[in-house]
């Protein structure tokens, strides 16, 4: 069969030229189709479930709504595991299916699942699917700034305007907005003034929400046109809210929202922020690329689309990029395109030197650009992703994939350079179909040898899989390539080169001294076989223990080319003090000689994608290009010169980088490479436990940055019902609790209506009275509308 091939290629040329033609252009068009990125994405097949449950505490959520969600999600099919996590105001939950399941088939099943499991929740509780990205779904950062603006207004710009514009762009699953305060209408109640009208929350809280709609009517006809009737009714501004009526008085004197507190426009409740360099705040957004797409044209296409916004923002406001994944795409991209480059010049070189016959290199030279254009075609059907383990697959074939041209081009050689001329162009077809019959078949079956031998590469799977499948597939891909090149358009090509004059092998000077050298050599070795085993068998055992000393690594850490300062510190911190300490932190390091730009993030950005709580710092480093660092410095000491520089008191350092850092979170829950996880039912006797291991671990040699992670440790202020004595004032529990969730909780009444922006309507207590839990239980006494009452205890 083999044979057969050869024969047919190369007494029908034109047909197999026309052939690798189309091939070629196939080729081309697949390297500028196929999806560029850094690394392979190793992130689990999972889907996010996001549940928002405002004002509620962790156990709280725990229970009501984490628990009986994670649950029924447990019986999906093809589901590997459902992990979960409940915080204060919100639910998370990881369904993670198997690695071969389709991502949108396995979304439909969630929600399919969640359409049930959502009658099980608190009312208004509405669980929602995060995105359709990835642990490396955070390709752009970038920070909205403009003189003269506050932080309210520049994250109204990012909410209502860019963040929706930038959600347009193909390939985005979601614009993220981090920092700045969220705009609300505040109506902050006075007790003192409840008590003197005796107006219960309740009753304010109806008639705001009732003096804030639009309804609409029928039509009426009048003078041969039609009107369309409305009843405009939405709250646009603080005096709309101040001039709402709740109650008259016996004289019908109205009481409005004006007289029982003060209304204003405020910031929401923050769980997290932004900081620049440590110079102060900013506001920011988080591009979180679509599963499967082309990251580097995703970002391309954002970057297009923030140059057109910048004609429609205010005066004075820019949009800065603060982290752009597509320069380390480019950087991985060009060192690999640089190694293919040299070793193909190296190969030729080579090839050259030991043929001296410039027609018969040029074959095996066009035919190594053709194997690897044939590996893109099969990587762009097969949907991997050209990245660094790809192309290095790639790299690692180019020795092999010349191996078949070499020996046929120099087997041919041979034949050719013994014949005479005249005989030599009257022989040439014959000549060249017959050398290369001689070693066609052990060629072609020699390259599939060796493709099996990364069979059991393909059965990896998880993360293993999933960072060394597309290695092996562009390894294998390309060797396929290079076996049906050297059967098919290698002789073709040997017919139209190898001509001209041909010297034969013993006048090339370089293969008669590497003949002289290695005659004498194998000689000896074949006159004493014994003693040549038994040396190799020596040098094995030698290898042995050296080898058992190597140690072992999955994978060398890919260097980001930036830096992620990840410290941790008490769960009880408030935000007030968590923007204290990174501030202090970004200054530090960007005083720093390496260091171009930091981006520190206070707890979580407004996406399902995030699970940091406030406690968890992030501090994007971006260094300045290597070539402007001081002489002589590494990476790792300007780790160890800024982990020296920000020790502080209650703050744990960690150290890592942006991309591994976000897979390692959303795939194990843990921050690091290596982690420990202590299970049991009891959260104190865990976290003893889990400080015990941190002492025992940081004494293992090579540990570095052992921190153990306090899952317990938040304040909280219980307010306690005495039944008996609210039944004898006549209050109800139901009173009281209206009182803790509406006004000290701060909850959302409603939506007031400002152009096409839509800020909430938040009821709270006035802030004199919210800092003392005397003034509390004030609250919710005379908030209730009645006698003082010893309620709460």
């Amino acid at each position: 069969m083999i044979e057969k091939i050869i024969e047919y290629s190369a007494r029908n040329r034109v047909i197999i030229l026309m052939l690798f033609a189309l091939v070629i252009g196939w080729g081309i068009w697949a390297v500028y189709k196929t999806p560029v990125d850094a690394i392979p994405d190793l992130s689990d097949n999972q889907v996010i479930v996001f549940t928002d449950f405002p004002g509620r505490s962790p156990q709280v959520v725990e229970d009501q709504v984490t628990y009986p969600l994670a649950v029924n999600l447990q019986g999906l099919p093809r589901v590997k595991a459902v992990r979960a996590s409940s915080a204060f105001g919100f639910s998370m939950i990881y369904v993670i299916f198997d690695d071969k399941a389709d991502v949108y088939w396995a979304r439909t099943r969630v929600l399919e699942r969640l359409n049930y499991a959502a009658s099980l929740l608190p009312a208004g509780v509405v669980p929602t699917l995060g995105p359709d990205g990835t642990g490396v779904g955070h390709v752009f950062w970038y920070t909205l700034e403009g003189k003269g603006y506050d932080l309210e207004q520049l994250r109204t710009l990012q909410d209502w305007f860019v963040r929706y514009q930038l959600n347009t762009v193909p390939g985005v699953a979601e614009v993220a907005s981090i920092g700045g305060f969220v705009r609300e209408y505040q109506v902050d109640l006075d007790p003192h003034k409840l008590f003197a009208y005796n107006i219960k929350v309740s009753d304010v809280m109806e008639a705001i929400k009732a003096a804030n709609n639009d309804v609409g009517g029928r039509l009426l006809e009048q003078a041969d046109a039609e009107f369309l009737i409305r009843g405009r009714g939405y709250v646009k501004s603080p005096a709309d809210i101040e001039n709402i009526v709740v109650t008259a008085d016996m004289r019908g004197t109205p009481v409005y929202v004006k007289n029982l507190g003060t209304v204003q426009m405020g910031g929401a409740i923050r769980r997290g922020l932004l900081d620049l360099n440590g110079e102060g705040e900013v506001v920011g957004g988080i591009v979180v690329m679509r599963y499967g797409e082309n990251a580097k044209d995703v970002i391309d296409r954002v970057k297009e689309k923030i140059t057109a916004l910048e004609k429609g923002l205010p005066p004075g406001v820019k949009i800065k990029t603060a982290y752009d994944r597509s320069d380390l795409i480019e950087r991985a991209i060009h060192t690999l395109k640089r190694a293919l480059a040299e070793e193909s010049i190296v190969v030729s070189l080579v090839v050259l030197v030991f043929l001296l016959h410039f027609q018969s290199a040029l074959v095996i030279v066009l035919t190594l650009p053709i194997a690897v254009l044939i590996a893109f075609i099969t990587m762009k059907l097969m949907g991997v992703s050209s990245n660094i383990m790809s192309l290095g697959g790639i790299a690692i074939a180019i020795g092999v994939l010349v191996d078949a041209g070499v020996i046929m081009v120099e087997n041919c050689y041979r034949h050719l350079s013994e014949l005479p001329e005249e005989e030599r162009k009257a022989r040439r077809l014959e000549v060249i179909i017959a050398s290369a019959k001689q070693v066609g078949r052990a060629i072609f079956f020699s390259l599939a040898i060796i493709v099996l031998s990364f069979v059991p590469v393909f059965l990896l799977e998880g993360q293993e899989g999933k960072m060394f499948h597309p290695l092996a597939f562009t390894k294998t891909f390309s060797m396929v390539g290079s076996a049906l090149i050297a059967i098919t358009l290698v002789p073709v090509l040997m017919y139209f080169f190898m001509r001209g004059k041909m010297p034969p092998e013993s006048a090339n000077p370089v293969s008669r001294f590497f003949i002289r050298l290695y005659g004498p050599v194998i000689r000896w070795c074949l006159t004493w076989k014994k003693t040549v085993i038994a040396l190799n068998v020596v040098a094995l055992l030698v290898a042995v223990p050296l080898y058992m000393k190597l140690g072992s690594e999955f994978m060398p850490p890919l260097d980001e080319g930036s830096l992620l300062y990840m410290p941790v510190t008490l769960p009880n911190v408030s935000i007030t003090e968590a923007k204290r300490i990174i501030q202090v932190q970004d200054a530090v390091i960007k005083s720093h000689p390496e260091v171009e730009l930091v981006l520190g993030k206070v707890g979580r950005a407004e996406t399902s994608t995030d699970p940091a709580p406030v406690s968890m710092f992030e501090s994007i480093i971006i260094l300045k290009p290597k070539d402007t660092w001081r002489p002589g410095i590494t990476k790792n000491d300007i780790v160890s010169e800024l982990d020296a520089r920000l020790q502080q008191i209650g703050v744990r350092n960690g150290w890592t980088q942006p991309i591994i850092n976000r897979i390692n979170m959303l795939s194990t829950g843990v921050r690091t490479d290596l982690g420990l996880k202590i299970f049991g039912n009891d959260l104190n006797v865990l976290r003893d436990l889990a400080i015990q291991a941190e002492g025992i671990l940081k004494g293992v040699n090579g540990a570095a940055d052992v921190v153990a992670e306090r899952v317990t440790g938040g304040n909280y202020l219980d307010i306690d019902i005495d039944r008996e004595a609210a039944a004898r004032y006549g209050v109800k529990v139901a009173d009281v609790q209206e009182v803790i969730a509406t006004a000290l909780g701060g909850e959302t009444l409603t939506t007031a209506v400002d152009g096409r922006n839509r800020f909430p309507v938040r009821l709270r207590y006035l802030r004199d009275y919210r800092d003392s839990i005397p003034a509390i239980q004030r609250i919710l006494v005379s908030g209730m509308g009645g006698a003082r009452c010893p309620c709460p205890r």
